[in-house]
Order: C-alpha cells, then sequence, then structure tokens
C-alpha cells in the first residue's frame, strides 16, 4: 500500500526479484536461503567445537540455549522416547524461526532495492512460509499420535457414536476443529509479529529521517526480544500440541498395555 503524499511502500505479500526457468524467486525466499545457510553453519561449528572441546563464550552461549530447550521438552514431555524423537523437529524450529526473525533486523535492509523491490524480506514475514511450518508441525504432532496412540485410539480423538458417546462425539468434534485452529493460528502469530516489525522499523527509519541512527537502535533491540519470544512460543505450542495429542487417554478397559501395543512398546524401548 502507499501512503498519502509519501513514497513510502509496504507490502504484505513477498515480491519477486527475479524468476529461474519461470519460478519466481522472491526476497523472503532468499532471505530464507541466506538463514538456512546461517543456522546449519552455526549449529555444525557449535557441534565440531563441542566434539573438539574447543570452547569459547559464543560456544558456551549456545550450548546454555539448547540445554535450556532441552530441559523444557522434558518437562512439557514425560516419556523420554517421545521427547528425544520430537526434540530435533522442536530445536530446530526455535534456531531457524529465530535467525529468521532477526535478519529482518539487519540495518539498511530497506534500503537494498532491485528495481525498487527490497532484495532483503524475513521469512518469518512470509504468510506461506509461517503456514508451511504450521502445517508441517501439525502433521509431524498427528504422525506421533499415530504411532503413540495406534490408527485407532488417534481416530477415537476426534470420531465417537454419538448415539452412545452424545457429549464424547461433541468433544471430538470440537478436538478435530481445535487441530485445524491450531494451525492457523500458529503461521497468523508468527507471520503477524514478524510483519508488524518489519513495518515497524521502516516506519520509524521514515519518520525520524537523519534521526534514525539515534532512534532506531532502541526498536532493533526491542524486535530482537520480539523474535527471541516468537521462536521461543512456537517452539513450546509445537510441544504442547505433541503433549495433547499423546495424552489421550481410552476407557479403562482399554487402557491396559495390551490394549496399546504400540504405546507400551514405544515406552518400553
Amino acid at each position: 500500500m502507499y501512503f498519502a503524499a509519501i513514497e513510502l511502500h509496504i507490502s504484505i505479500a513477498a515480491e519477486p526479484v527475479f524468476t529461474v526457468f519461470g519460478f519466481p524467486v522472491t526476497n523472503a525466499l532468499l532471505t530464507g536461503i541466506l538463514g538456512t545457510i546461517i543456522v546449519v553453519s552455526l549449529l555444525g561449528v557449535v557441534a565440531w567445537a563441542v566434539k573438539t572441546g574447543r570452547y569459547n563464550r559464543f560456544v558456551g552461549l549456545v550450548q546454555w540455549v539448547f540445554e535450556g530447550l532441552l530441559k523444557q521438552i522434558n518437562d512439557i514431555i514425560p516419556d523420554k522416547t517421545l521427547a528425544r524423537r520430537i526434540t530435533p523437529l522442536a530445536v530446530t524450529i526455535f534456531f531457524f524461526v529465530l535467525i529468521n526473525y532477526w535478519l529482518s533486523i539487519l540495518p539498511g535492509v530497506d534500503s537494498i532495492r532491485v528495481d525498487g523491490v527490497p532484495l532483503i524480506r524475513s521469512l518469518t514475514a512470509d504468510l506461506n512460509f509461517t503456514l508451511a511450518l504450521a502445517i508441517v508441525t501439525v502433521v509431524t504432532v498427528q504422525i506421533y499420535a499415530f504411532r503413540y496412540l495406534g490408527v485407532y485410539g488417534n481416530a477415537h480423538r476426534y470420531f465417537r457414536n454419538p448415539l452412545k458417546d452424545p457429549i464424547g462425539a461433541f468433544e471430538g468434534l470440537l478436538e478435530l476443529v481445535g487441530e485445524f485452529s491450531r494451525g492457523i493460528a500458529l503461521s497468523l502469530r508468527l507471520f503477524g509479529n514478524a510483519f508488524a516489525g518489519e513495518v515497524l522499523l521502516v516506519i520509524i527509519a521514515f519518520l525520524t529521517g537523519y534521526l534514525a541512527a539515534v532512534t532506531l537502535p532502541f526498536f532493533m533491540v526491542f524486535e530482537l526480544f520480539i523474535g527471541f519470544i516468537q521462536a521461543y512460543v512456537f517452539f513450546v505450542l509445537t510441544l504442547i500440541f505433541t503433549a495433547l495429542a499423546v495424552s489421550h487417554h481410552e476407557p479403562d478397559s482399554n487402557h491396559s498395555p495390551a490394549a496399546h501395543p504400540k504405546k507400551a512398546a514405544l515406552r518400553g524401548k
């Protein structure tokens, strides 16, 4: 959109910078590629430093964050086997969202333009990415629920005989609607905060003009904090959704290990 009488252009959608064989490469995609390289390099260097015993403050900081995340996973998901299996996804989401959110806070990112299109835009400010990340999270949660509860046990969370158990059938319908609403909420929450943060920095820089060098750092520090909070919230919600999916209990007559061989086998590993 354009504000009246000023040349301030803000696009809700990611804008294509160039095309490759007819495929539009957007500014968010370019930033996402850069963010992926940074995340893989960062974690790879830290892993190499830990294995070789070459510790420094940066390695210690990343290791401290990882240990804090691991403790949070074990607190939310008491089943140790399931906690280990969900750890790679949850921790990767945290660091990937964090780095890509922080890339939008780099000074002067909006001033680098190609044919009037900003070259860099946070991947988390692209609704396509946040929606895809939410879908991956919801589908992964369902996969773990199938493995933990079995096909029948997981389906029983949503579908029950309305004649025998009308209240349970209504609860199942609410749970089914809740699965879709959780995915939508995950994507919109992250997108809304990331996009609002980018717009805030651009507008502050535009309105303050030559004083931007004085005012922007305060807002950048604030956005760094918001980026950490958003990455942590997505991380925690992934764990909570997983814990809720596997916490479903069948009636007492079916709650024995023999009635749930997959669940018993998973816990016995």
